[in-house]
């Protein structure tokens, strides 16, 4: 009985919070100075496959002098969905703080398998290296940003440079696609758990199954090389996470921050009071998750 009387405890809980959460937050909106404060870049072509184009969008302070560090912004959907225009508020404020940034297209899982994705996150690093001087980027200090199942590609990219398999042939080949740093958001960060078994063993799993081609059980070797855990080493970048507090505890990547400290390299976690899974929509969480991003990107890409 007393565990039943907590469950429904917790319930009501969760049920409370989300409904304050709902009645409290305003869709996110930029105020028009600072959208205007911004020179923008929109459908740059930054890699080719045959015909194919794949496209990104940039912005800069109007009033910036010099070089500025530059920020990737990777959209999610489940890497089946989703395109970059969701990531455009995040990339302008980030922007109006003093980095060039820029949200990117990539190949979803529906026109090409893993690994195409994070060859398409490695190729626009690259092409910014290779664009440097003419949009004022300081090539040296590169950092990634994402959602969902952009916040996994901005993990995997910040810990797989160098891994064959994931470099890819797009954009500047002569160009290294390492950042220095990473804030990952609502991201899984472990795709050899248990919880990720377990949820690609469903014959209807829409994310997993149709990024990867299969289950876990089937493939544990592409799983493992598509876990931004399973490459972490000590030349791997800070990496921070970002999550809201209603979202699932796997993406406070517990066992990838525990390995993160034990190689010396600088983690965290922020968890957005009372926030969902897609918290960019909703200003509280995103003024919150701006904050986080700017502190971060400041500390570790000047």
């Amino acid at each position: 009985m007393k565990q039943k009387i907590c469950r429904m405890m917790g319930w009501c809980w969760a049920a409370l919070l989300g409904a304050a959460w709902a009645q409290n937050s305003e869709p996110t909106r930029l105020p028009a100075e600072l959208t205007g404060s911004l020179d923008s870049h929109p459908g740059l072509v930054y890699a080719r496959y045959g015909a194919r184009e794949v496209q990104l969008d940039l912005w800069r302070p109007k009033t910036a002098q010099g070089t500025l560090p530059a920020i990737v912004c990777i959209h999610g959907g489940g890497w089946f969905k989703g395109e970059r225009g969701s990531m455009a508020n995040l990339a302008q404020a980030l922007a109006a703080r003093g980095y060039v940034t820029v949200t990117i297209s990539y190949r979803l899982s529906g026109e090409a398998k893993f690994p195409a994705a994070i060859q398409d996150a490695k190729a626009a690093v690259r092409w910014l290296r290779s664009n440097a001087a003419g949009y004022g980027i300081r090539e040296e200090a590169i950092g990634v940003t994402g959602l969902s199942a952009g916040g996994h590609l901005a993990a995997l990219l910040a810990t797989s440079w160098g891994v064959e398999e994931l470099e890819g042939d797009g954009g500047d080949g002569e160009r290294s696609s390492a950042v220095q740093a990473c804030v990952a958001m609502g991201a899984q960060s472990d795709l050899e758990s248990e919880r990720i078994r377990n949820l690609s063993a469903d014959p209807k799993d829409p994310f997993y199954r149709t990024f990867l081609g299969g289950a876990q059980a089937e493939m544990p070797a592409k799983y493992a090389l598509a876990s931004p855990r399973h490459h972490l080493d000590r030349a791997d970048p800070p990496l921070l996470f970002v999550t809201g507090e209603r979202d699932d505890p796997s993406t406070h990547g517990d066992a990838a921050r525990a390995d993160l400290e034990r190689l010396g390299i600088a983690t965290g976690l922020t968890i957005l009071p009372g926030a969902p899974h897609a918290f960019l929509g909703q200003q509280a969480a995103f003024d919150r998750a701006v904050d986080a991003c700017d502190q971060f990107f400041h500390k570790h890409l000047n």
